[in-house]
């Protein structure tokens, strides 16, 4: 039997080269899609940032919209925080300025003081004294009044041209004092009573003072500068004892007290002409501290 030996016809070298050139062909097709692809995903994203980079540009006339009003509501926000936070109301009540009571008085009269000069204050002063209603035994609780608003001790002796010199520290010398009258039957007296830390705080402005303090205050005790009275202008004060309590006192020429300051406890001090009137305000004001 005879072998077979042909040999498979070889293909021809043009085919070959054929289907080599159709892939190359196709390839190149596909690669040609594929740039033309990309490079048109290349420009729509451009396109696209262009886009945006222009809605978010402020140039835009949108934009610029949009930031003048917002300029316009914070503008707005601010006018209205502003407001609110400095607005003064007409309608808001002030409250006054209110001075604790020392000790307890009968009654207590108001003495509109504003404008006056020191003659002037010192003349309403006495009118109150000489036409006091207070039963006998009682006190009345003298305010000055500045626009219906109380005064201090300092505005006070502003007031009145006083030479006393408290300071400012109202810690060491209270500004709440009482002027007042006690009615002791025979005499309508009148007072001022200061609240101190210490005496130890207004014992040297009260030495300081005495030089000055007939000067500064006889026209309240109903008294006057003449021939008689000017040597206690001069006059020196003396240490005494009123109603058991150390003060330091003004005598007249016949031994009798003029004026006087005293020492009525650790806290306060009574300026008066009577010891009458002393006594009465050291009885109050151990009242006042037995109630506390």
């Amino acid at each position: 039997m005879e072998k077979n030996n042909k040999i498979p016809a070889r293909p021809s070298a043009g085919g070959e080269n054929k289907i080599i050139e159709t892939y190359a062909e196709d390839m190149a097709e596909v690669l040609q899609d594929d740039r033309e692809g990309l490079v048109k995903k290349m420009i729509h994203g451009e396109e696209e940032h262009e886009k945006e980079k222009r809605n978010f540009s402020p140039e835009s006339n949108k934009n610029k919209l949009f930031m003048f009003a917002s300029f316009l509501f914070i503008s707005f926000a601010l006018i209205i925080l502003f407001f609110f936070l400095f607005k003064k109301e007409d309608n808001t009540v002030v409250v006054e300025k209110q001075f604790t009571p020392i000790i307890f008085s009968d009654q207590s009269v108001p003495l509109e003081v504003f404008g006056l000069k020191k003659e002037e204050i010192v003349q309403t002063v006495l009118n109150e004294i000489n036409t006091t209603k207070v039963k006998v035994g009682g006190v009345e609780g003298i305010y000055l009044l500045e626009n219906k608003q109380i005064i201090g001790l300092r505005r006070f002796f502003s007031l009145i041209e006083s030479n006393f010199t408290p300071g400012d520290n109202t810690l060491l010398i209270n500004d709440n004092f009482l002027l007042g009258v006690a009615n002791n039957n025979e005499s309508k007296d009148f007072f001022i009573l200061l609240k101190v830390h210490s005496i130890a705080d207004i014992f040297s402005a009260l030495r300081a003072w005495e030089g000055k303090i007939f000067s500064d205050l006889y026209g309240f005790f109903g008294l006057s500068i003449s021939v008689d009275t000017n040597y206690l202008l001069t006059k020196e004060f003396q240490d005494g004892i009123v109603d058991n309590k150390n003060a330091r006192v003004l005598l007249s020429k016949d031994d009798q007290a003029v004026l006087m300051y005293v020492f009525a406890d650790d806290n306060s001090v009574i300026i008066t002409n009577s010891q009458n009137t002393a006594h009465e305000i050291i009885l109050r004001l151990t009242s006042s501290q037995k109630k506390q």
